[in-house]
């Protein structure tokens, strides 16, 4: 099967049942954090917070910053050296479509829980847009049979200022509010800071996790994580040594 926006129906039809392999995702995610080790620190009771979370099998919507081509492999090492790894294998990750061309790095893809996004500015529009409502609804659907979903809101790299976030799409507002309807759901920040040449060692702060009433509006959420993730991005500059 293609990943193309053309044949998104079927493309979704696919990841909403599609399960990776447990082990060999543990294996990448543990094998990432060797290779890359992150500095993982949390803000204030962030590390508690966020284990009773995954104890209780809150759903978690793990939104990260987006720098660099590597960031990706850094949130999985974080989260192999974090209380989160207990979610690997049911951790779903949104990557722009064209990450699934090669075949051979669409099954590494799949391997590691990934789900394409067909972005506006790299399809036609409205089919773009179509093929985003119906992602959305798989996310949820995922979301709600017990999977986390990690997500970079920024939508794009951030070339431009990395210490202060860019605009914040709605899609993940959208998705935590459609899970919040039928389950448990809470955003975690997860903040990365590059020291300088090097995307070894980065500075990871995971901040604290909020969960996501079912009263509230996709605005609601959008405009909350905004605050919460740029304090986590703050912390994490800060803690970066210059």
């Amino acid at each position: 099967m293609k990943v193309t926006v053309e044949n998104a129906d079927e493309v979704y039809d696919f990841y909403t049942d599609h399960q990776q392999p447990r082990l060999k995702a543990t294996f990448a995610y543990f094998a990432l954090a060797a290779k890359f080790r992150p500095r993982v620190s949390f803000d204030d009771t962030a590390r508690s917070e966020i284990k009773q979370l995954v104890g209780e099998q809150v759903r978690l919507i793990i939104c990260i910053n987006h720098l660099s081509s590597k960031d990706q492999y850094i949130a999985a090492a974080t989260v192999a050296r974090s209380p989160i790894r207990r979610l690997i294998g049911h951790i779903r990750v949104l990557a722009k479509n064209d990450l699934f061309d090669d075949p051979k790095q669409k099954a590494n893809l799949d391997m590691m829980g990934c789900i394409p996004v067909f972005r506006a500015r790299d399809n036609h529009p409205e089919t773009a847009a179509a093929a985003s409502r119906r992602m959305i609804a798989v996310c949820v659907e995922r979301g709600v049979r017990g999977d986390s979903i990690a997500v970079f809101p920024e939508g794009t790299r951030n070339d431009i200022d990395p210490s202060t976030l860019l605009p914040l799409a709605s899609g993940v507002g959208q998705i935590a509010v459609g899970i919040a309807a039928q389950a448990r759901v809470a955003i975690l920040p997860m903040a990365i800071a590059y020291r300088d040449g090097t995307r070894v060692g980065a500075d990871v702060v995971l901040g604290r996790p909020r969960e996501v009433s079912a009263g509230e509006t996709v605005a609601d959420v959008t405009d909350a994580l905004r605050g919460h993730l740029q304090h986590a991005v703050d912390l994490a500059w800060a803690r970066s040594p210059r």
